[in-house]
């Protein structure tokens, strides 16, 4: 990733949807040329110079100090998500070489032994383990049985590990018929979410290829690319529209993995006695037949039969 023009763009994406109203400033003249708010704006909101602010907006983060990406962070009104992305991009523009030596190593596209058996014995809930660029790396038979739809996907390459971003705009007929009329969103949150690891790992070669794949085949992705919108995923509800056993309608959390800097733990779980905790239940069953038929059959990789880990 271009680091300066990450920050460049960041920064100017958030000013201009910023009105001198909602920042609580006089409109002066009626032929403003920008659409949100001008550089010598924001940079009397943040109280520093204008030469300093352009500097930064140009994308020379170097030396900046926490105070005045504080005081940028309340001029351009920045959400949680916001924030930290301003901080990691001054972090990795004022890391060393040797930081940066680290960060371009390819990191392993499986998750620790111990990792594996602690998802498997999560009989009750669908999990996955994955990375920051949506690589699933690991799951449990229910979550393989939940991404079922991904893993029959001609977006996926069995050769490496599923990632969701390529299913959600390399097959886009499959990804809404799996997500519905929530497809929009939930594009728009791994574009999100893929922006915020371009963030926190700049100079992450495989995403950096990711990214380059799914621009130049999708028009959709370029177009929210370019949004710079970022988002933490953390918690809350998701429909999945199942072939299998009908719509489910899901709790989730998402939990970091103290050991394993950079992966998270997704768990997926229904409210007890709604239609998807019966869903889930009969998904369970199903998962279970399925297996059970492929190992009687062609073995536990047979098409379209779940399988307890994806790496």
């Amino acid at each position: 990733m271009d680091l300066k023009a990450e920050t460049r763009e960041f920064l100017a994406s958030r000013r201009a949807r910023i009105t001198p109203d909602r920042a609580g400033l006089p409109a002066y003249g009626g032929n403003r040329r920008v659409p949100g708010l001008r550089r010598e704006e924001v940079a009397m909101l943040a109280g520093v110079s204008v030469d300093y602010y352009t500097r930064l907006e140009r994308g020379n983060l170097g030396g900046v100090s926490e105070s005045v990406l504080e005081a940028l962070a309340e001029a351009l009104q920045l959400d949680e998500a916001e924030r930290l992305h301003l901080a990691d991009l001054a972090r990795a523009a004022n890391a060393s070489g040797a930081a940066r030596t680290r960060a371009k190593r390819r990191r392993p596209a499986t998750v620790r032994p111990v990792v594996q058996r602690m998802v498997d014995t999560m009989t009750g809930a669908a999990v996955a383990v994955r990375n920051g660029r949506l690589d699933v790396l690991a799951t449990n038979t229910l979550g393989r049985a939940l991404y079922a739809p991904m893993y029959d996907s001609p977006s996926y390459d069995p050769a490496g590990p599923l990632n969701t971003a390529r299913f959600h705009f390399l097959d886009v007929p499959g990804a809404q018929r799996f997500w519905g009329d929530r497809w929009a969103k939930v594009s728009h949150d791994a574009v999100a979410i893929l922006r915020t690891e371009a963030g926190r790992n700049p100079y992450d070669s495989t995403l950096t290829g990711l990214v380059g794949e799914l621009s130049t085949r999708s028009e959709d992705f370029r177009r929210l690319w370019a949004s710079h919108d970022v988002r933490l995923h953390r918690t809350g509800t998701k429909v999945f529209h199942h072939p299998a056993v009908g719509d489910l309608e899901l709790d989730y959390e998402a939990l970091e993995l103290p050991g394993d800097p950079g992966l998270q733990l997704n768990v997926y779980t229904a409210a007890p006695g709604s239609p998807s905790d019966d869903g889930l239940r009969l998904l369970a069953t199903w998962a279970a037949t399925a297996l059970a038929e492929s190992a009687t059959s062609s073995g536990p990789t047979a098409e379209g039969a779940p399988t307890a880990r994806a790496d």
